[in-house]
């Protein structure tokens, strides 16, 4: 029969417990000190992590909300090829702008115009209208549109194929012949099919109606006029819905290169309220599941120092994370939860 174990014996098959002493020696001389001294064991952890949670004041400019950021690979194959195409088939678009060479989707504002009452965008009454709706964003108190459009040849480049141009125009006998030489797919040398819907057409592929024209005013993003462009943009979202509003031939929905981004950043916004409900809720779980009939069984308290700690740990976290300049997005804000669920 084996005998006693010796105390200063090594980890073996016999004996298991040599990590299980030295830990419960630690953790008995920790407990002693917390119940000595627990002031230095409560102020300094809250101390702590005030001061690291003041890396909260940098969270504006540590955001990072860009789209393309968040849900792409980093050094994906795509960005890769962008590049190359950038390098050796650059832009000019101030000069000679051509939407096909565009590496991106570019900087833009498009319409889309439905006639009204089951009627054609190239009568007279949805030509007008179509009219008032060019001259509206050419005079938009942005910035001036004349300044920052794509050109080519020396003139801004138009929203729709040229052969489309006279529909934008006042309507007169010159607007009137040019509607009816129109040939649908490709007229006078222009393709149609990207800009007329809904086209019915007669003999010869003449344009007879069409319920939808395509309007896309590109603007310029090289160089500086990069952020006046955004500007011009930020100011047409909020200028043009009341412009719209006075249109009563066509019905006109908008889109912009910028209105997916804010739409994501709105979203990101709007769900905030719902993360604090959600916030209560859990930790409220955390506690209750806690409680017990018996007063000995009880771990109320417990549960509302682990709360607390794990609270305690994110502010730490994020703060000191922020002040080590590391981008902001909005997926981290579920950190919370996975904390409190261990």
């Amino acid at each position: 029969m084996a005998g006693p174990r010796r105390p200063a014996e090594g980890c073996s098959c016999r004996n298991t417990d040599c990590l299980e002493r030295p830990l419960r020696r630690l953790f008995q001389g920790l407990g002693s000190g917390v119940a000595a001294c627990p002031w230095p064991f409560l102020l300094v952890p809250l101390l702590l992590s005030g001061g690291l949670g003041a890396g909260f004041f940098f969270l504006p400019q540590r955001q990072a909300d860009d789209i393309e950021g968040q849900f792409t690979p980093t050094w994906g194959p795509a960005k890769a090829e962008r590049d190359f195409v950038r390098r050796y088939f650059p832009t000019d678009d101030s000069e000679r702008f051509s939407a096909p060479r565009l590496p991106t989707e570019g900087t833009y504002a498009a319409f889309i115009a439905v006639a009204a009452r089951e009627g054609s965008v190239l009568d007279r009454a949805a030509r007008a209208d179509l009219h008032r709706l060019d001259n509206a964003v050419r005079s938009l108190s942005a910035a001036e549109y004349e300044q920052l459009c794509v050109r080519s040849d020396g003139a801004c480049a138009g929203p729709c194929p040229e052969a489309l141009l006279p529909l934008l125009g006042d309507a007169g006998a010159n607007a009137d012949a040019a509607v009816e030489d129109l040939t649908f797919p490709v007229s006078n040398g222009s393709f149609l099919g990207a800009a007329l819907g809904g086209v019915r057409t007669g003999a010869g592929g003449r344009v007879l109606s069409a319920r939808a024209l395509k309007l896309v005013y590109y603007l310029q993003e090289d160089g500086p006029a990069a952020a006046e462009s955004r500007r011009w943009l930020e100011g047409f979202l909020q200028e043009v819905p009341s412009h719209l509003a006075a249109l009563k031939n066509i019905q006109v929905t908008y889109f912009t290169s910028l209105s997916r981004q804010q739409e994501f950043e709105g979203n990101t916004k709007s769900v905030i309220p719902l993360f604090s409900i959600t916030y209560f809720l859990t930790i409220t779980f955390s506690v209750v599941s806690c409680l017990r009939l018996s007063c000995i069984r009880n771990n109320v308290w417990l549960a509302c120092c682990g709360v607390v700690s794990a609270g305690l740990a994110v502010l730490s976290s994020f703060g000191l994370m922020l002040f080590c300049g590391v981008p902001f997005v909005v997926t981290v804000t579920n950190a919370p939860f996975l904390i409190l669920g261990k």
